[in-house]
């Protein structure tokens, strides 16, 4: 066993060579042997994280074969406070009380702190603005939290600011008792215009950053969806309104559906088809575009001390916006609004 110098401040790094007689061992196993200091739930959990190679390429599935002769490399990243550091971050507030804040999320902005983004987060800026007594609501490490929007999707949420709407809106999350509506910009045109998609999204067994539509496994998911506007036959405008919460629901259902996203950068990993018959200098600028074109557009639920309905509907950011006009100058006449 081989301790190498940190290329990275604090980031430990541990490395060995499989020898024969291991040949064929569990990954996760042989690097326990390896490294008895790390327990082997901490190494099967560095591993799903991206953070052991293999002759420098990344393997994430811990029951993967080591091979003879070759280097197996596992990086210990340095603890993430436990407590996340309150930080002026402006917020976009659409509404505030006692209870809890509305607020339109900025493409960028990841919700709260994790591996690789420990600061800078949503919640540092809520710790900012709301002062010592929201640090506890919900739990330290995610205060006032009760749903998440994707670090690159932008659009309306709500955090709670006391215990009373932190379980009650989480209740009503869970038992879907909200109304939730999206805008999505995706390749192709969905047919029929307008209908439900419906499967089992779970991890992606080849890929553990992934989500995906499994045959079997993984948790229901459904997405009433409305085609609103289609530019070149090859692009279209798509409201999607979620029946259920999964993680990358839309982004996975609508790549599954071969409508993928524009911009996604986990889901669209080919040119799609559609591309093809846009002009140049349009399907360039589409492909790369930096986001997935996706956007909390509307959010309803019940007051959790009240009771009294609340809904938000927030307008597309600047960059959503001109993507629309791109698509409506680039051929002006083949834009349409369906019925």
């Amino acid at each position: 066993m081989q301790h190498l110098g940190p290329e990275v401040p604090d980031v430990q790094r541990l490395c060995a060579v499989c020898e024969s007689a291991a040949a064929g061992e569990r990954l996760d196993r042989f690097l326990a042997k390896e490294f008895p200091a790390l327990s082997r739930s901490r190494i099967k959990a560095l591993i799903a994280a991206g953070y052991a190679r293999c002759n420098g390429k990344i393997l994430q599935d811990p029951s993967a074969p080591v091979r003879s002769g070759f280097a197996y490399t596992l990086e210990i990243p340095p603890p993430v406070a436990t407590k996340p550091a309150a930080e002026t971050i402006p917020l976009q507030i659409l509404y505030e009380d006692a209870d809890l804040i509305v607020l339109d999320k900025p493409a960028g902005l990841v919700v709260h702190p994790a591996p690789g983004n420990p600061d800078g987060t949503l919640v540092n800026a809520l710790l900012a603005h709301c002062g010592a007594e929201f640090a506890g609501i919900g739990g330290e490490k995610r205060p006032g939290i009760v749903h998440r929007l994707d670090k690159d999707t932008s659009g309306v949420m709500v955090v709670a600011k006391t215990e009373l709407a932190h379980a009650a809106l989480s209740k009503a999350f869970a038992e879907r008792r909200l109304r939730r509506a999206y805008w999505a910009l995706c390749w192709g045109i969905p047919n029929p215009a307008e209908g439900v998609l419906f499967g089992l999204i779970g991890r992606d067994p080849r890929d553990r950053k992934r989500m995906a539509v499994l045959k079997a496994g993984g948790k229901p998911a459904e997405t009433r969806y409305r085609t609103e506007r289609v530019w070149h036959g090859s692009v279209a405008a798509v409201e999607c309104r979620l029946a259920t919460g999964r993680t990358h629901q839309i982004r996975v259902q609508m790549a599954h559906s071969g409508h993928p996203i524009i911009g996604d950068p986990v889901y669209l990993k080919r040119i799609p088809a559609a591309a093809r018959s846009l002009p140049e200098p349009l399907r360039r600028q589409l492909l790369d575009f930096p986001r997935q074109a996706l956007h909390a557009m509307e959010l309803g639920f019940a007051h959790p001390r009240s009771g009294a309905p609340l809904f938000f509907r927030t307008e597309l950011p600047e960059d959503l916006r001109s993507l629309c006009t791109l698509l409506e100058s680039a051929e002006p006449r083949a834009a349409r609004a369906l019925p």
